[in-house]
């Protein structure tokens, strides 16, 4: 109740923040345009909130009845994993990538989706991919999956009205702080946006690695898959990420280049952390950084070792 009551608290904090933007550029009318948007466009992400970012990242369904083994293993396993963690069993999708990585998205468990990218299917081995596959299950469990489209839709919106705070309203002195309000308007609004953004996703995170360890009984196997994902998406540049980074926090490692530090601005913690925080429960230290295999995701099936057999744990 407390983490609902504090995500619905941060929400609204985006919500009011994207008033504010609308009440600086165009006074009360622009206030009251901007409260109207933002209840449309959370109304819409509600409902929509699958059918945008999987439309948006090219992302196609598959299921049992797929040709390729390697696809048909990985719509198996994501059934079995929410058979057992008592959900419905959720669309499977595969997106068109190169960078390993992987989300899940979804207004509840009823209507949820995941999806992978093809190079995470191919870099990864089974074992690691069932261990991500769980942590994204664990999001639909959480009931993060709304809260984390919303979160996009909001501060993605927020950004584009400050960065078009110069074309809208009337001239700069009808604008509250004039020409110096506006170019600080640019730039902290989006910074805001971004500050409340990483308070909802962060703490969650670390909640979907426990709780997608428990789900897969193997939370070794989500470890050695977080380092090989961080590891390799840095070197692998994920095209509509970066053209919207909003969403770059619904995936299981952050896709934008550069941003891989436990800091202010980071949507997500370390991977460093997380892993050890893994570790921890099997009352084992982190181990040592997953192998990565040069040209690894550009040859057909999987391209990094198999990862060495499960130690047994609390969920075996």
């Amino acid at each position: 109740m407390h983490n609902h009551l504090r995500t619905f608290m941060l929400l609204a904090g985006l919500t009011a923040l994207f008033v504010g933007v609308g009440y600086l550029i165009g006074g009360a009318a622009g206030m009251a345009v901007a409260l109207a948007l933002a209840v449309a466009m959370n109304a819409f992400s509600y409902w929509n909130s699958d059918k945008i970012v999987l439309r948006m990242y090219g992302a196609r369904e598959v299921d049992q009845s797929v040709a390729e083994p390697l696809l048909r293993n990985y719509v198996a396993d994501v059934y079995e994993l929410a058979d057992r963690a008592n959900l419905p069993r959720p669309k499977v999708y595969v997106m068109e990538s190169e960078q390993p990585n992987a989300f899940a998205t979804g207004r509840d468990p009823e209507h949820a989706a995941v999806a992978a990218t093809v190079g995470l299917l191919r870099m990864l081995d089974r074992r690691e991919i069932r261990g991500v596959m769980a942590h994204e299950l664990a999001h639909v469990k959480n009931r993060d999956t709304l809260t984390m489209t919303i979160t996009a839709t909001l501060a993605g919106a927020i950004s584009s009205l400050a960065n078009f705070a110069l074309f809208f309203g009337g001239n700069d002195r009808e604008r509250p702080g004039g020409i110096i309000g506006t170019i600080a308007l640019m730039i902290l609004a989006p910074m805001a946006a971004a500050l409340v953004q990483m308070a909802i996703s962060r703490g969650r995170e670390y909640e979907a690695d426990r709780h997608g360890a428990e789900i897969s009984g193997d939370p070794e196997a989500l470890a050695s898959a977080l380092q090989k994902i961080d590891a390799y998406a840095r070197g692998i540049v994920n095209v509509t990420a970066e053209r919207n980074p909003a969403t770059g926090q619904m995936f299981i490692i952050n896709p934008l280049a550069g941003h891989g530090a436990d800091n202010l601005f980071s949507t997500h913690p370390s991977t460093g952390n997380r892993v050890a925080a893994l570790m921890k429960l099997i009352g084992r230290g982190a181990p040592p950084a997953a192998p990565i295999v040069d040209g690894g995701g550009r040859r057909r099936g999987t391209a990094v070792p198999t990862t060495k057999a499960r130690t047994p744990g609390p969920w075996s």
